[in-house]
């Protein structure tokens, strides 16, 4: 192993990595030495009150239903799409996915101008069992594209029905694809705020907000965030755990025969309205609420100068941050494929941890961190490119570590022994394998980036306005009607991305 790590090249790696992962302590340590100084008798005082056993309860039943619908909604829309007679399934596989152009804050804004009396639990999983279900959905619908046929074929020949086919063939093929976007799901869920705002449900980021809003430096808003830390290690032990150490690359691309399809036969009919259902649901209803607000806003709405200006800034800002944490994502992703073992655990984890944080929370802490250490960087555009790079990295870590995890090793060994200098060969076999998963990472980030909402309300420059900060702006004062076009804009902004999204996740999965 010591070897492996002597090439001055994979030394970079390491260092980059280090570097990446102690920016990711900043907030950690802020919600550390928060606690340290409100002492210990006062943080046990403040943690065992009933109201946090509330939001616990709220935060648990919220993971415990939501993540399982996602996975049950992605999984299943993926097999019927990749892997199912269904008709109609280059525009179904289309259409799973649309969801991704909006964001979750603007699902909960439609929803409750559909139905105002939605709040609690219910409406909580609701809204983001619609918003988040395409996480699993993307991954697995790539994993099962990419899937040997033979596999089934083999199973079918030992007698093997469909049930059992899928459940000890198709569902092992996509574990790594279950897990990680599993995973997602369950950060976001720790970290959102303004879906939930919407619909009233209290949630230990909600708490967090009210808090930090009442007081700078409050220490019941420290002790709740050191609990939404401990919740973010449960999540990143349990998928570290199921994931182990299974390799899914492998060289070529499996058999040139068509996929095998299962025939629906009488299920065919319950299929088209199940999807129907949930896409109307997903994307229809939203999308129509929104156009149904610009409609009545009339002209005057589209005449305010803030407008271009915040599509402009959001757009900037969006493809800033896509590359810079796309970057900071390859030398962990590499290690965590390539050099499995504690230490890239370790380094990987910490980025996921400082990410289930609530936008709120990162901020402030790089708000303290400037202020006290480099003043000159206070609300500035590289601070808030640090923050987009500690929130989104996870997306860019999980895609990007399964492309990588399907590029086979061996034939970057082949290019080395044929004279390549292992960065050439690395640059010339990996990653162009890699890339359709590095464009899917830099495209969700960017979606990320454009419908974030709460860090880049704290870290912006003065001045600074995006399309989710003056859509929030407007909501908060229940102008609906002015609120739409920003919330429009968004949507028409992330739509393409989405699609492009769909399209590289088609080239990792080979097609």
């Amino acid at each position: 192993m010591r070897a492996a790590f002597a090439h001055p090249g994979r030394i970079a790696i390491v260092i980059l990595a280090v570097l990446v992962s102690a920016l990711s302590l900043l907030p950690l340590g802020f919600v550390v030495v928060g606690t340290v100084s409100t002492g210990w008798d006062t943080a046990v005082a403040m943690v065992l009150r009933p109201r946090v056993g509330e939001l616990l309860s709220n935060t648990l039943l919220l993971i415990l239903i939501t993540v399982p619908l996602c996975l049950m909604i992605g999984t299943g829309g993926a097999w019927l799409v990749e892997k199912s007679h269904l008709a109609g399934r280059r525009w179904w596989a289309v259409l799973l996915a649309a969801p991704l152009a909006i964001p979750a804050f603007v699902n909960s804004y439609a929803w409750v101008s559909a139905i105002p009396s939605l709040s609690g639990l219910s409406s909580g999983v609701l809204v983001a069992t619609l918003s988040y279900y395409p996480f699993v959905y993307l991954p697995v619908a790539a994993a099962l594209s990419r899937m040997d046929p033979a596999l089934e074929e083999t199973a079918a020949v030992l007698g093997h029905g469909p049930w059992r086919r899928f459940f000890t063939v198709v569902l092992p093929q996509c574990k790594l694809s279950l897990l990680g976007g599993g995973l997602l799901v369950g950060l976001h869920l720790l970290s959102e705020y303004g879906a939930f705002a919407f619909i009233r449900f209290d949630t230990f980021t909600t708490a967090i907000y009210e808090q930090y809003q009442s007081t700078f430096n409050s220490s019941a808003a420290t002790m709740l965030a050191g609990v939404l830390v401990l919740l973010c290690l449960v999540l990143l032990l349990a998928e570290g755990g199921l994931r182990g150490k299974a390799r899914y690359a492998r060289l070529g691309t499996g058999s040139q025969a068509a996929p095998s399809r299962e025939p629906l036969g009488v299920w065919q009919l319950p299929a088209q309205l199940l999807l129907a259902a949930l896409a109307t649901a997903a994307f229809a209803l939203p999308l129509w609420q929104v156009l149904r607000w610009v409609v009545a806003g009339g002209a005057e709405v589209w005449a305010r100068p803030e407008l271009v200006n915040s599509l402009g800034t959001t757009l900037g800002y969006g493809v800033a941050g896509a590359v810079v944490t796309v970057l900071a994502s390859l030398p962990l992703s590499y290690l965590s494929v390539r050099r499995p073992g504690m230490v890239s655990k370790l380094l990987e984890g910490l980025n996921y941890v400082s990410s289930s944080m609530p936008g709120i929370v990162l901020a402030l802490a790089l708000v303290a961190v400037t202020i006290r250490a480099v003043p000159g960087l206070y609300q500035t555009s590289s601070v808030l490119l640090v923050g987009y790079l500690l929130l989104f990295i996870p997306r860019a870590l999980v895609t990007v570590r399964t492309g990588l995890a399907q590029a086979p090793p061996q034939l970057e060994e082949a290019a080395q022994s044929l004279g390549r200098r292992p960065f050439a060969a690395f640059w010339l076999v990996t990653a162009r394998l890699s890339a359709p998963a590095v464009a899917s990472a830099a495209a969700l980030v960017f979606l990320g980036v454009v419908n974030e909402l709460t860090a880049t309300l704290l870290l912006a420059p003065n001045g600074t306005r995006t399309l989710a900060s003056e859509f929030w702006s407007l909501s908060s004062e229940i102008d609906y009607a002015g609120a739409a076009p920003y919330a429009l804009l968004m949507v028409l902004l992330s739509a393409p991305v989405t699609y492009l999204l769909f399209v590289q996740s088609k080239k990792v999965a080979g097609q």
